[in-house]
């Protein structure tokens, strides 16, 4: 570097110092700062407003979340942080998440712990828990069942995800291989479904009537139309 670069660049290094120093300066006083915090507080509660207006819980409850780390008692974050968790709870709860959904009634309650809306979902999904545990502890390899037809329905996707490569393979080069591959695919996505149908239906008729003690285990796992493990 020349001695005039050098120079110059030290100068400009000088002279940011001196911006820095002068904006530290700017907010420690106690209006300034107080002036930038009030600033990000209504951003923040204005993104959590727009949010929950589009039904987006999560991003909602993120931006109350993040006001209320700056200003713990502001009204309107802590009201919107509340109705925020008592949605985004029931989001989870609706798709099975029981333990999400309880850390976010839980949040929820240490910011309003008068919450009707949170506790009763609290409740709601304490006895759903409950009656989970009792089942599970009676019938140990119901949960096993209903992971093993989770993990067959994701199979699916995986198939119909192979299928459709296919067919965008076929939209470039206009192959009938590609074409012969996709039918062929979409033939067994097709057996899959509606055996993994079939699944779902004896899984539902075992969980609602529960199993004989005399036939329990005696399905074999590498039968097709099985929804094992059976209890």
């Amino acid at each position: 570097m020349s001695h005039v670069s050098q120079t110059t660049f030290t100068s400009k290094l000088r002279a940011f110092g001196v911006l820095a120093a002068a904006a530290a300066t700017l907010l420690s006083t106690s209006g300034c700062a107080g002036s930038v915090e009030h600033w990000i507080v209504n951003t923040r509660v204005h993104q959590g407003d727009v949010a929950l207006e589009r039904g987006n819980v999560a991003d909602a409850e993120l931006s109350y979340r993040l006001a209320l780390r700056i200003d713990p008692k502001n009204v309107r974050a802590r009201g919107g942080f509340v109705l925020a968790s008592a949605d985004l709870a029931q989001k989870q709860y609706t798709l099975g998440d029981f333990d999400a959904a309880l850390g976010t009634i839980e949040q929820g309650l240490k910011v309003d712990p008068t919450s009707v809306r949170l506790a009763a979902l609290k409740t709601t999904l304490e006895d759903a828990k409950l009656k989970r545990e009792i089942v599970i502890s009676n019938y140990p390899t119901y949960h096993e069942a209903g992971i093993a037809i989770q993990h067959a329905y994701e199979q699916l996707d995986l198939t119909n995800k192979t299928l459709l490569k296919s067919l965008k393979r076929f939209s470039y080069s206009y192959d009938t291989e590609d074409l012969t591959k996709a039918i062929k695919q979409s033939y067994e996505l097709e057996l899959d479904v509606a055996r993994n149908t079939n699944r779902l239906i004896a899984y539902r008729q075992l969980v609602s009537s529960g199993v004989p003690e005399s036939t329990r285990g005696t399905v074999s796992p590498a039968s097709g139309a099985s929804i094992l493990p059976l209890p």
